[in-house]
């Protein structure tokens, strides 16, 4: 049974493939496969060009059975999941090995926080959890309930021995979230592994996250098709994920800071070489405005950014120069 994942579900209507028509200049004799399935609560896309079928297919269950490993590792939903079980020992003191994949996943959850000023937190799991209830009992948190959580919250709190691959949660009451980089990390493992495996021409779509490998590929953004090869695209935004309360829209992309949905209506597409970073910096540009995203990027000098703020019915446009939009 699939067990269900934190990481929001990318939006579809703003990051379509073109899986029909994708343009690879093809590895001699070889054909292109693709496979679906259900995976961390969202759909899952592995496209891949490989000598012939039973090659590919040993492929993708290779591929499926290295995201089942992350998502027992990663899945807050999960009660004996791995990042569950070390979110239990905050506020004991305690240093708690951990396993290679968790260890590097909150490891680089952490850089984006620093980077970022704290407007992506993996930290943000006491809040999730209530913004979680929110929209299932479709009423906002009050005030004390998030100053309580708030409390918790803090990447600060979180410290990483990388010589013991530990970790300590220094706070009483702290859970863990990685849901804002998971999936993008996920597809960084399964591209790893396809490059071992000597398949290194794929397009990998875990919700929308997506990366691809030896190309050029075709990728369809809003209406525009853009070439990817060798990076990873993600896309964040309120269009089909929100939560409507007393006349207001609230996105499911959490502000750390307030312990809310956004307020502003936003999408933010990142352009970046690997999974997890486009995966996280669409939270933290989402979260940051236009003004503070545009400062922010010289922190990700990698990374591009086009990003779609919506006010009174008016769009306003904005990319970084190296977005590849024609």
């Amino acid at each position: 049974m699939l067990k269900r994942m934190v990481f929001p579900v990318r939006l579809f209507g703003l990051l379509v493939l073109c899986l029909a028509n994708v343009a690879l200049a093809q590895p001699v004799r070889s054909e292109r496969f693709t496979f679906r399935r259900g995976l961390m609560g969202t759909q899952f896309t592995l496209t891949v060009y490989a000598p012939d079928s039973l090659t590919a297919q040993r492929a993708n269950a290779a591929v499926s059975a290295r995201m089942d490993t992350l998502n027992q590792a990663m899945s807050d939903y999960l009660d004996g999941s791995e990042i569950n079980r070390l979110s239990g020992t905050s506020g004991s003191g305690r240093w708690v090995t951990v396993s290679p994949d968790l260890f590097r996943v909150l490891w680089k959850a952490r850089q984006i926080a620093r980077l970022s000023g704290g407007r992506y937190d993996p930290t943000i799991g006491p809040l999730s959890q209530l913004w979680r209830r929110a929209v299932r009992q479709r009423a906002l948190p009050n005030r004390a309930e998030r100053r309580r959580a708030r409390r918790a919250v803090g990447y600060r709190y979180m410290e990483l021995d990388s010589g013991r691959r530990a970790v300590r949660l220094t706070r009483s009451g702290m859970r863990l979230d990685v849901g804002g980089i998971g999936q993008g990390f996920a597809i960084d493992e399964a591209a790893g592994l396809l490059r071992r495996l000597g398949l290194p021409a794929f397009l990998l779509d875990l919700g929308g996250d997506v990366l691809a490998g030896e190309g050029p590929w075709r990728v369809r953004f809003d209406s525009t098709t853009i070439r990817l090869h060798r990076a990873a695209i993600t896309t964040s935004g309120d269009l089909y994920r929100h939560f409507d309360y007393h006349g207001r829209r609230y996105s499911h992309i959490m502000n750390p800071r307030s312990g809310l949905g956004l307020r502003q209506s936003v999408r933010a597409t990142v352009l970046a070489p690997d999974g997890w970073r486009a995966d996280a910096l669409t939270k933290v540009f989402s979260v940051a405005g236009l003004r503070r995203s545009r400062r922010l990027l010289k922190r990700f000098p990698d990374a591009e950014l086009y990003r779609i703020d919506v006010k009174n019915g008016r769009q306003r446009h904005w990319r970084s120069v190296g977005f590849p939009v024609r």
